[in-house]
């Protein structure tokens, strides 16, 4: 069973406008170095401002965000926040339109500076999140709890997975077809494609494997699973939080499979009360993906 948290709900909306906001400042800076090979170039004089403002009100956004948010306080700093964020979008917009997107833009930098701004900035929150609960890493998410069995449940998890979901990907494929729907290949597995050289592997693989696995389940399994299920909303929590970890991954034929996987990462957490049990899962999931795909890859 899973134990009780405290979280807070405050400080869970700054945690996640904190990671959207720097998720986005990443896309700000794939624009920029999309910006030399855009087909409409606008001035860049005028293209550097819009960054500049882009940048600007986003990061005093973040500084609002840095301080907790009484009762009694918490409308001024949430229309500040609000505001800045709003001009730091509008901006961010105009950014990512005239910068185009070329061809040949390197898929491998693209995953790394998306996986950096959500998952690595994640961590950091995470991090700054804990803390001010006044909890360490390992109480808040369990790890001392029975940790040799809660290793061995992952581990045997993402065996059983794998096929599993490597058959209904196949399955929403296959249908996606017969709707005459292109199926799109995730970005990571497009960027380990047309990789070249170790370094640019090693980098998606630690991405995949590493930096992902880890601050996703902190974030959807750790965070907003127990606060939702605690507000009273079991089922919303088990659902909710799988269905929204399905979605940010953008891959229509890949949906079904996270939902499920995203299923069965919850209810072991919920199980063992220990989250390494589903960052084992999810890690080991990810890294026999990425090297069966590496694999077969190297064979055609």
């Amino acid at each position: 069973m899973l134990s009780a948290k405290p979280w807070k709900s405050e400080a869970i909306i700054r945690l996640l406008l904190s990671v959207f906001i720097c998720h986005f400042l990443g896309s700000v800076a794939m624009s920029v170095m999309r910006f030399p090979g855009a087909n409409n170039p606008v001035n860049p004089w005028a293209f550097g401002a819009l960054v500049a403002g882009s940048v600007i009100f986003s990061l005093a956004a973040l500084f609002v965000l840095r301080q907790p948010w009484g009762l009694d306080r918490f409308t001024r700093p949430f229309l500040a926040m609000l505001f800045y964020l709003y001009l730091g979008l509008t901006f961010g917009v105009f950014v990512q339109y005239f910068a185009d997107k070329p061809a040949g833009e390197n898929p491998t930098l693209r995953t790394i500076i998306a996986t950096l701004s959500f998952q690595g900035v994640a961590l950091v929150f995470i991090w700054r999140f804990v803390r001010e609960h006044q909890l360490g890493w390992r109480d808040a998410f369990g790890f001392p709890v029975s940790w040799k069995m809660a290793l061995f449940l992952g581990m045997v998890a993402a065996c059983i997975a794998l096929p599993v979901g490597l058959g209904l990907q196949m399955a929403s494929a296959e249908i996606m077809s017969l709707l005459n729907v292109k199926p799109e290949m995730q970005p990571a597995i497009q960027a380990l494609k047309n990789t070249v050289t170790w370094m640019d592997r090693l980098a998606l693989g630690v991405a995949a494997s590493g930096f992902a696995p880890v601050a996703e389940e902190m974030l959807f399994r750790g965070i907003l699973y127990p606060a939702v299920k605690q507000a009273g909303f079991p089922r919303l929590a088990l659902w909710g939080t799988s269905l929204l970890f399905a979605v940010v991954h953008w891959n229509v034929a890949t949906f079904v499979p996270l939902l499920l996987l995203a299923i069965v990462l919850t209810l072991l957490y919920e199980k063992t009360n220990n989250l390494l049990t589903p960052i084992t899962a999810h890690a080991l999931f990810n890294a026999l993906n990425f090297a069966m795909f590496y694999f077969v890859q190297s064979k055609l």
